[in-house]
Order: structure tokens, then C-alpha cells, then sequence
């Protein structure tokens, strides 16, 4: 955040780099003591945002290292160290955008690895994720500054295997909860339409459907006609095998198999899907450099101004869904989370009316409707730890 601060002074050349130094300092130490006075996040949505502005911050920085007023002031502020070079063919600007994201993942890794098995937040260890802010933003800042020492061959090999392995895995796991937001839309949809028979409901489904597949087929055509000249065979092939995944998931979603195995699975799903791979394809090929005539948005500035919002934008959108939507429902992941609930069960012999039930009973149906509301994501996650803190107490004056 002090590094943040103090951009605007990096422009006066004589004092910049005192003045620079001090701004940095304060706005450390402002960001610590506006972090202590909020002290630790009781609501985990709030420690879910932070987060998400940390990403903001450093995604910003990131785009503002690609112009090249901030690699000269780089240059300038490392004393020549970290040396760009641009001879016309090739530029390696993009190491510093690494750079300051290896620094804010390995802030990332090193939480994760002190955080691994916490389930709740009455694990003493949980402080580490809700708490500690000042402390846990200087460090993210050291690990940038200590990044731009290492040296630049590293970051050749951690840019094109290590980086790149590690996006592809993000861009599944954001498909996977895109997915997961088509079905929760389509089983509301759904549940109105069966219970009102809405029509109003019954066209939002059909509609935001439609409107999905009309924005894939949209940007197909579009890349075939933009970005698909002759000799462009690598973007041809993209968009072309683009095209047929979308037709296979759309009618592989369809077929009664899918259908017998979850009757509420759908089109919806599969035009998320076909949506959101077209919109990457397009991002790609759109950005790709211009060496074989291949994309003409390139050439103008004011054009791929619009496209990096534009794309900033989205991906953004899709990181705040990503990050509140795979803290809220682990199922969505794979995974049961922390909670052990068991499902309940109904004997031949009981009418379905319940009158009479034993406390532990009771305390099971409503743990099971709090993880439902949560699944759902009526709910935020920290209302199981509120369950759990009240079952204690319940259970205390039990044995009192």
C-alpha cells in the first residue's frame, strides 16, 4: 500500500527518490494502523473482501508495470539492476508483472500452508486468516520488493511452466463454479415455476439461456471474421475447436442419461459453459501479438485500451464470485468441508409428522437446514460456526 502511495512522486526525479522512501513508510505503517484498529474480521465475508482488494491492489500495480513509464522508473529505482530490454523484436516487462504476483502467491502459499486443517473459525490457528492484517500486509509488500533480487532467468522458467500451469488450473476451477451459479440459477427458476407456474420465471430461464448462446455465437462469428485470416492457423484452430465443444457439451447436456442422473441439468449449464470458453477464446486471441497479421484490434491503442478494461473487468467479477463462492459451498469443490453432518433418515414406521423428538433429533434436522442455506449461499459459512458455538452451549447446560 506504501508503494501504492507514493507512485505519483516517482515523477520528480531530483527529490523522488526520498520523498518516495518516506511515502512508502507512511503508507506502510497507515495501512498497519488502520489494519490493528480493525483488528480481526468476526464476519467471514469481510475477511473475504480484504482479500479480494489485496488482489485488486496488486492487479492494478500489475497493469501500471506494463507501461513504459513505470519499467523506467523500475530501472531508475534499482539502480539499473533490473535492466528492460526492448530491442524492437521482444520486451521482458512482463517479468516485473510476475514478479509482483510470485510475491503476493507466495504471501498466498505460506497462509495456506499455516492454515491447513482449520475448519472453523474456534480453531485457535484461524486468527491467521480473519486477523493480523498490518503484519500480514507488510509481509505481502516485503515479498514484492525482495522478488524484483531475483534473478530474471528464474521468472523465464516460473512464466512459461510454473505460472502457466497454475492459471489453466484457476480457469477449471472458475468453470467448475460457474457452472455451480448456472445450476443455482436454474434451480430457482425452476422452484418458482413449480410453484407459481411463473411465467415471468419460465422466461428468465429461457431468455438468460438463449441470451448465452447468443453471445457465444455472437463472438465465434466475430473471431472468424477478425481473427481468422489466412494464415492464421493457430487462431483458426482455437476458435474451431471452441465451436465444437460448444456444440458437444450442448448436446451431450441434453441426453436422457444426463437427464435420468440429474433432472435438473440442463442447457443453462452447458451455455455458462459455452459462454465463458468463448469469451477466453476471444480474450486470447484478441491479445495475441500482431506478427502474422493475425489481430487487427492490436494496432490500435485506443481499441486494446478498452479490451484490457474490459477483460479486467470480467476476470475480476469472476474472482469475486470464485473466492465467496468456494469458501461458502465446498460441495461445489468436491469436497464435504468441515462440518460432519449426517443425513437423516425416516423408518417405515414413522408418519413424516414430527411431535415428539429427542433434543439431539431436533439440533440434527436444524444443523442439516443451516448447511442447506448455506450450499445455496442464502447464508455465509460463519452461520455453522454460530450453530455449532450455540450446540456447545446447549450442551454445557445439559450436563450443568
Amino acid at each position: 500500500m506504501g508503494a501504492l502511495l507514493s507512485l505519483p512522486l516517482l515523477a520528480v526525479p531530483s527529490v523522488g527518490t526520498l520523498v518516495t522512501m518516506g511515502a512508502s513508510c507512511c503508507g506502510a505503517a497507515t495501512c498497519s494502523a488502520v489494519c490493528s484498529a480493525c483488528g480481526k474480521f468476526q464476519n467471514s465475508m469481510a475477511t473475504r473482501i480484504a482479500y479480494a482488494f489485496i488482489l485488486l491492489l496488486n492487479s492494478i500495480v500489475s497493469w501500471i508495470m506494463l507501461t513504459p513509464w513505470a519499467l523506467k522508473k523500475l530501472q531508475h529505482l534499482t539502480l539499473d539492476y533490473m535492466e528492460i530490454r526492448c530491442d524492437g523484436k521482444e520486451c521482458h516487462g512482463w517479468v516485473a508483472v510476475h514478479r509482483i504476483n510470485f510475491g503476493l502467491g507466495l504471501f498466498h502459499l505460506i497462509l495456506a500452508v499455516l492454515l491447513l486443517g482449520v475448519k472453523n473459525s474456534r480453531d485457535s490457528r484461524a486468527a491467521l486468516q480473519n486477523g493480523f492484517w498490518g503484519p500480514k500486509i507488510i509481509l505481502w509488500l516485503a515479498f514484492v520488493v525482495v522478488s524484483f533480487f531475483i534473478p530474471e532467468s528464474f521468472f523465464f522458467i516460473y512464466g512459461n511452466y510454473i505460472a502457466f500451469f497454475c492459471a489453466m488450473l484457476f480457469l477449471l476451477l472458475g468453470l467448475i463454479l460457474l457452472v455451480d451459479l448456472a445450476h443455482s440459477w436454474a434451480e430457482l427458476c425452476l422452484e418458482k415455476i413449480e410453484d407459481n407456474d411463473s411465467g415471468l420465471w419460465r422466461g428468465l430461464l429461457i431468455g438468460s439461456t438463449l441470451g448465452m448462446y447468443l453471445a457465444s455465437i455472437t463472438m465465434t462469428v466475430l473471431m472468424y471474421i477478425f481473427f481468422a485470416h489466412s494464415g492464421c492457423s493457430m487462431n483458426q484452430a482455437a476458435i474451431t475447436v471452441n465451436l465444437i465443444v460448444f456444440l458437444v457439451i450442448s448436446f451431450i447436456s441434453v441426453q436422457p442419461a444426463v437427464q435420468e442422473s440429474n433432472p435438473r441439468a440442463g442447457l443453462a449449464q452447458a451455455a455458462m459453459v459455452t459462454v465463458y470458453c468463448t469469451y477466453l477464446t476471444l480474450s486470447a486471441v484478441s491479445m495475441e501479438p500482431d506478427d502474422n497479421h493475425c489481430n487487427p484490434l492490436i494496432r490500435s491503442s485506443g481499441t486494446r485500451t478498452v479490451t484490457v478494461i474490459l477483460g479486467a473487468i470480467v476476470t475480476m467479477a469472476t474472482i469475486a464470485y470464485t473466492t465467496t463462492r468456494a469458501a461458502t459451498q465446498g460441495i461445489a469443490l468436491g469436497s464435504k468441508g468441515g462440518h460432519a453432518y449426517s443425513q437423516l433418515g425416516t423408518e417405515d414406521n414413522e408418519h413424516g409428522l414430527v411431535t415428539q423428538q429427542p433434543p439431539n433429533t431436533r439440533r440434527e434436522m436444524r444443523a442439516e437446514a443451516l448447511r442447506q442455506a448455506v450450499e445455496s449461499g442464502s447464508l455465509p459459512a460463519s452461520a455453522l460456526d454460530d450453530d455449532s458455538d450455540d450446540e456447545d452451549d446447549f450442551e454445557n447446560k445439559q450436563q450443568g
